[in-house]
């Protein structure tokens, strides 16, 4: 392996519009995100199903169980 070829891999801080702030280790400086994990609405439990059309109760009602 050659020496001295290799990016410096050091801990960086990761900041989320949110304001949470994680630490990590990169070959990048700073590094900002819009979404993260604890902002996300599926990993929240804020999501929503936006049915306009019915096809969530279609689907329920067909393979509910009888």
């Amino acid at each position: 392996m050659k020496a001295a070829i290799h990016p410096e891999y050091k801990e960086v801080e990761i900041r989320c519009a949110c304001g949470a702030v994680l630490k990590s280790k990169s070959t990048r400086g700073e590094i900002r995100l819009d979404i993260c994990a604890y902002c996300h609405p599926f990993f929240t439990g804020t999501q929503k199903i936006i049915d306009t059309e019915g096809r969530v109760e279609r689907f329920k009602k067909k393979y509910a169980k009888k």
